[in-house]
């Protein structure tokens, strides 16, 4: 199954391609080109799909769509995913 999952922006690299995201404790470094223009920073929430931030949300999205993983029983498959996006663990 393709996930979009819910992360938080933790830090923004100098270069502003990158960035460290946190999934239910999990840091990974994601690209951020896609929601670059949008102004992505510390703090804001993006939806991930294999290492990439492909757009902005709100937190109360994330939360909804958190909740939605857990209901479908995917949450695990979700944190697992991320662990294995294959880019330096930040953690």
């Amino acid at each position: 199954m393709c996930l979009a999952i819910p992360a938080r922006i933790v830090s923004v690299e100098d270069d502003g391609h990158f960035a460290t995201v946190e999934v239910s404790g999990v840091r990974r470094k994601v690209n951020v080109d896609l929601v670059r223009e949008d102004g992505a920073a510390e703090g804001d929430w993006v939806l991930l799909h294999v290492g990439f931030a492909m757009s902005l949300i709100s937190e109360t999205e994330a939360q909804e769509q958190i909740r939605f993983l857990t209901m479908m029983g995917e949450a695990k498959e979700a944190l697992d995913e991320v662990r294995g996006y294959g880019l330096e663990d930040e953690a």
